[in-house]
Formats: C-alpha cells, sequence, structure tokens
C-alpha cells in the first residue's frame, strides 16, 4: 500500500481479513462510492480461483447494504 493511502477501517478490516486466507500473498482494495474491489495475489501452490472464492467468503460479513464487492485476481508483478 502506498504511503499516502489511508484505507478507512472497515477496508482495513477487509485487507486484514484477505491476509488470513492461506495462499494470499498480496491484497489490494479500492472504494469508490457504494462500490469495493478487492484484489488478491497467491503464491505459488495457491490455486487461483480457490482462491478468489475463499477471499470473497473471509470478507462477506463487512458487506453493507447497497455494496458492490468485485473480487479477482492482480497481476504478477
Amino acid at each position: 500500500m502506498a504511503k499516502h493511502a489511508v484505507l478507512a477501517p472497515r477496508m482495513r478490516r477487509a485487507v486484514d481479513l484477505a491476509y488470513s486466507v492461506e495462499g494470499v500473498v498480496a491484497v489490494r482494495v479500492w472504494q469508490r462510492g457504494p462500490s469495493v474491489a478487492v484484489g488478491v495475489r497467491g503464491g505459488p501452490y495457491a490455486a487461483r480461483t480457490d482462491l478468489v472464492w475463499r477471499v470473497e467468503a473471509a470478507i462477506a460479513g463487512l458487506r453493507e447494504p447497497g455494496e458492490t464487492w468485485d473480487f479477482g485476481l492482480l497481476e504478477e508483478p
């Protein structure tokens, strides 16, 4: 995360929850109005589609009514 980027506490919690999922090595969260995007990168042994599903399940409790959350994979560095 860039030094100038400050996440709201709920978005910071989303990052923490995503990192708690086994196999996650990088997380990025963006929020623009009622839309939130979560991107993750897995380690070499993480199944990519399963990883996204497990992160989505871990973060599900943070969603508020009327919000749209999208999940995907980050490109390799």
